[in-house]
């Protein structure tokens, strides 16, 4: 015990250590590849600030907005810039969705889903982990990743709730799925929308190259976890079993109404078929691509709120993850101001001199910059930026078909590294806080990598083989 206490107290240390070294270290390269102020300033409190954040996860908010704030001292950053950097409209989206979820968690919505899940799936611990890790890739897949987590989430914390076990390892679970299911279409992700409209691909296109790959990293991540968290399946098998009678019926705290019933299942339908079909819609309405997926959330929710009038209030200042909404917001930012003082643009450029000509040794290195580099920024972000590195590539005479597809795999399944590898995560760890569960970035890290690399590597093999073929 006494070791313990003595490894425990270092362990805040350790963390500073870590932070002060990689920083110093990513000034140092800045330097020595001779970057402008404005770059090199840019990248080290870049750096300074992801470091804080990964180390120091729940005092991430702190750290980001002290980053934001040196951006704007230093006048790396203005605010014009960092308005346009900041993502409004993801922030909006999640702020309806959020609402839209609070109403259905309030009214007991999930709580009965949550029993019809369970009924479907069996009451025994690796079917229903099958089933969430199934139905989060297909509803990230058919809607986007953001939606399928804020519902599985929802329905996770009921599950685990009554089975009085730890929400933490079927978040994960859930979490890594999304990431690969969102990969399988156009509308999973708006990486995938990106890449679709640069590299000049077709929603058939997807369904021909990323759908049987997703299908088959999803397998293979399904059989990992099985492994990973064997005794915690274990255990969730055990308390299905013991806790049978509870799960007959909806508890009294939950009981819904016949018109409760109704109202849910009809909000619930209609925001998630409106978002399935947002893209036609926009067409047949001559909009502008994505108006109306962030038009239908903030659509939907102000129903929500008319129909709650005493519980409007509550609804926005409770419901509504804040404190996550805000990390997104300087995040976006920062990330940004790396791209506009043009220091992606170099690592792009870095990139294809050092491969030269050879398709293979690029494929082979788009994978970890592309991955790492995600899994640590935003990963549209870093997609858009390589988008013309690609197209550069087609426009000298090298196939770049591939890349695309190396592309997009790198940036949604190594996203799975880290907390911070996409919004999917994000959002589910703000979650898991807001209940009381804290990830550290060892235990995500992990399962992550052990998650991350065979699915990148069967991607990246069932791509080369059919070139080949």
């Amino acid at each position: 015990m006494a070791r313990a206490n003595e490894i425990f107290k270092k362990l805040p240390i350790l963390n500073v250590t870590v932070v002060i070294l990689s920083t110093l270290f990513i000034a140092g390269l800045a330097s020595l590849f001779n970057f402008s102020f404005n770059q090199n300033v840019a990248l080290t409190i870049f750096s300074f600030k992801t470091a804080a954040a990964l180390m120091f996860w729940r005092y991430r908010l702190p750290f980001a907005t002290f980053g934001l704030a040196l951006l704007f001292l230093f006048g790396v950053l203005d605010v014009p810039h960092m308005v346009e950097f900041a993502s409004l409209d993801i922030v909006l989206f999640l702020i309806g969705m959020m609402i839209i979820i609070g109403f259905l968690e309030e009214k007991g919505f999930f709580e009965y889903l949550s029993l019809g899940f369970l009924k479907f799936a069996g009451l025994e611990g690796k079917r229903i982990v099958v089933a969430i890790m199934v139905f989060s890739a297909l509803s990230a897949a058919l809607i986007d990743e953001v939606t399928s987590i804020l519902i599985m989430v929802s329905l996770i914390f009921r599950i685990a709730s009554k089975c009085k076990i730890s929400t933490i390892p079927l978040i994960l679970m859930s979490v890594f799925a999304t990431n690969i299911g969102s990969a399988a279409t156009v509308v999973g992700n708006p990486v995938g929308v990106l890449i679709a409209f640069r590299g000049g691909l077709s929603f058939l296109d997807f369904i021909r190259w990323s759908t049987p790959i997703c299908i088959i990293a999803l397998l293979v991540i399904i059989l990992i976890c099985f492994k990973y968290f064997s005794k915690y399946i274990s255990k969730l098998d055990s308390s299905l079993k013991y806790e049978k009678e509870i799960f007959s019926k909806p508890s009294e705290e939950y009981s819904m109404t016949p018109r409760d019933l109704i109202v849910s299942w009809l909000i619930f339908l209609i925001t998630l078929g409106l978002l399935i079909l947002h893209h036609p819609l926009e067409e047949f309405f001559h909009l502008k691509k994505n108006t109306l997926l962030l038009g239908i959330p903030l659509l939907m929710a102000s129903i929500v709120l008319v129909l709650e009038p005493q519980k409007a209030k509550y609804l926005v200042e409770r419901r509504v993850d804040w404190w996550t909404l805000l990390f997104f917001i300087m995040l976006f930012a920062s990330v940004g101001t790396l791209q506009y003082v043009g220091v992606i643009d170099i690592l792009a450029k870095g990139l294809i001199n050092l491969a030269g000509n050879n398709l293979l040794t690029l494929a082979l290195l788009f994978i970890p910059v592309i991955g790492l580099l995600s899994a640590m920024l935003d990963n549209v972000l870093v997609v858009a930026t390589f988008s013309p590195v690609v197209i550069e590539i087609g426009a000298i005479g090298i196939n770049n078909f591939p890349l695309w597809w190396i592309m997009l795999h790198s940036a949604c399944f190594i996203g799975n590294l880290t907390v911070i590898g996409s919004t999917a995560n994000i959002v589910a760890a703000g979650a898991c806080e807001r209940k009381g569960d804290h990830i550290s970035l060892l235990e995500w890290v992990k399962i992550g990598a052990l998650v991350s690399v065979p699915t990148i590597l069967v991607s990246f093999i069932l791509i080369y083989v059919q070139l080949i073929m």
